[in-house]
């Protein structure tokens, strides 16, 4: 970190098989998997590829086929969440049956209104049960062709775009959306099929129970030939894989593992990453985008070098990736989220440094994205972080981020107007839970014009009440310092202006003063 507060980028870019594995964590918990089960899956299909004899040349669309496979799941989660309720639960659901016939309108119709009261949930099955068919078709289209264009948009290449088109074919036909079957489903795509629901079964009830799943489904959904190759040698196909570090073991058998990305392509990566997880909410699409664009604008207005501002612009790509990680009964909910609702959204920015902290070259867009929702009063969120550990790259971002989520629609409200969300983020500001300097700047990059306020009791500045709050908590001059990125003779200074304009001596008088004007600051709400 740089002695202002202020981050800096790795000067060797970051391994893209590294980056790819970190979508691929993204992805398992928008499948309700726990986090390494597609790296896990990929090692079983590479194994199981070598032994069925595909071409070195098709080995990349099974390696990447199976790691980012799913990665067009997220994009009908609001369809499916308005189908089954919970996306999440469901998706992990489906590993424990065949997606076809009664086998899985059961599911849906097990799933579908599982929230609601005896009555509408009954109402609610009735109607999914005469047009789950059509629904699911649809849903499963949507997902291929939004899986082709993310893995496109990751520069994946066209062996592993194709092979996404097959994810939920099936060997006898039955599959979707085209119905193919057999032979013109390429051997990419069955031996991902099988490494998917091969790593599921052994992680929870072992190999054995593995390797009964796949055989039961020969000739079905999967292909006779890979189930017999996975039969014949399961243990070596499986061995290691639930006690090695699994990160490092998928990472090194990429089939591009030393290829470093430059800058522009790893800008390219990260777009992508950020367009991934937008799709998962009608509300979101556009916002990773828009909040990076404002996070380096407003870089660019406190004066932050071209590093630290491509910094921003990174991290405000990303920023969202834990969203991954929550079902959107809760984000597509228009009334208010219950306790439990709460927790698992306050849990989001910690998912997305999770899923990026493994990736060497990207530790400071991790440190400032999972830092978004922080507040300077520590009433922000994962970790309650307060201002002494908030850089100015994390401070900024946090105000990006406020500003256009104000400005995007939501499920339990309208999008608010420039004035109005200029206003929020004012208030939030003087309510010591947003940076002041971080906020002018965002509005600034936004083109919000500066507007006349009610001025400050006894003629403070921003900055005099920012240092009168702190002196009212009890903070040293050198806390104050710290955490406003001042030197200390600048805080007495303004101490010093702050008590001849209040008419006091002390910090208790100053206090006192505080609360009698109103200054003290209090949590605002927190939106979603």
């Amino acid at each position: 970190m740089h002695a202002n507060g202020a981050y800096h980028v790795a000067n060797s870019g970051p391994r893209r098989a590294e980056v790819l594995a970190a979508l691929s964590l993204a992805v398992d918990l928008g499948l309700g998997q726990p986090m390494e089960h597609m790296l896990r899956s990929s090692l079983i299909a590479t194994r199981l590829a070598e032994r069925v004899g595909v071409p070195e040349a098709d080995r990349a669309a099974v390696y990447y086929g199976t790691l980012v496979g799913w990665i067009g799941c997220h994009a009908d989660s609001h369809e499916l969440a308005g189908l089954v309720g919970d996306d999440i639960a469901f998706r992990a659901d489906t590993y424990g049956i065949e997606m076809v016939g009664w086998p899985m309108l059961r599911l849906i119709l097990r799933h579908a209104g599982e929230d609601q009261g005896t009555f509408r949930r009954g109402l609610n099955a009735v109607t999914v049960g005469w047009t789950a068919r059509s629904r699911v078709t649809a849903l499963i289209s949507s997902h291929c062709t939004s899986a082709r264009v993310l893995a496109a948009r990751a520069g994946l290449g066209d062996s592993v775009v194709d092979a996404l088109a097959y994810a939920f074919e099936r060997w006898d036909g039955r599959g979707l959306p085209a119905g193919a079957s057999g032979e013109a489903i390429p051997m990419a795509s069955r031996v991902v099929a099988v490494a998917d629901v091969a790593e599921v079964h052994l992680r929870t009830a072992g190999l054995a129970r593995a390797v009964e799943v796949v055989a039961e489904r020969s000739g079905r959904q999967f292909c006779p030939q890979v189930v017999d190759a996975f039969v014949a040698d399961a243990d070596a196909i499986t061995d290691g894989l639930l006690e090695c570090d699994v990160w490092s073991e998928a990472v090194d058998r990429a089939p591009d593992r030393d290829r470093r990305l430059t800058p522009d392509e790893l800008d390219t990566l990260l777009a992508a990453m950020g367009e991934f997880v937008d799709f998962k909410c009608p509300h979101l699409l556009g916002h990773s985008r828009a909040v990076a664009e404002l996070s380096r604008a407003a870089g660019r207005c406190r004066g932050m070098s071209e590093a630290d501002q491509r910094l921003l612009f990174r991290a405000g790509l990303v920023h969202g990736l834990g969203r991954m990680g929550v079902s959107n009964r809760i984000w597509d909910k228009t009334g208010p989220l219950t306790a439990a609702e709460w927790e698992r959204v306050r849990l989001y920015p910690y998912l997305t440094g999770r899923i990026l902290s493994r990736v060497t070259g990207l530790e400071d867009v991790v440190a400032v994205a999972s830092a978004h929702r922080e507040r300077l009063d520590g009433s922000g969120f994962p970790r309650g972080t307060t201002a002494a550990d908030l850089g100015v790259a994390a401070r900024i971002l946090g105000a990006a981020d406020a500003c256009r989520r104000r400005l995007e629609p939501r499920p339990a409200r309208p999008a608010m107007s420039q004035d109005e969300a200029a206003e929020s983020l004012r208030r939030e500001a003087r309510s010591g839970r947003l940076d002041p300097e971080s906020v002018d700047a965002v509005l600034a990059a936004a083109g919000v014009r500066p507007t006349r306020r009610t001025p400050w009791p006894a003629g403070l500045t921003d900055r005099e009440v920012q240092v009168l709050r702190m002196v009212a908590q009890g903070s040293a001059n050198r806390d104050i310092a710290a955490e406003l990125f001042i030197s200390e003779k600048t805080v007495r200074n303004h101490v010093e202006r702050v008590y001849g304009k209040l008419g006091v001596r002390n910090r208790i008088q100053a206090s006192l003063a505080a609360i009698d004007h109103g200054l003290t600051g209090h949590p605002a709400g927190i939106g979603r």
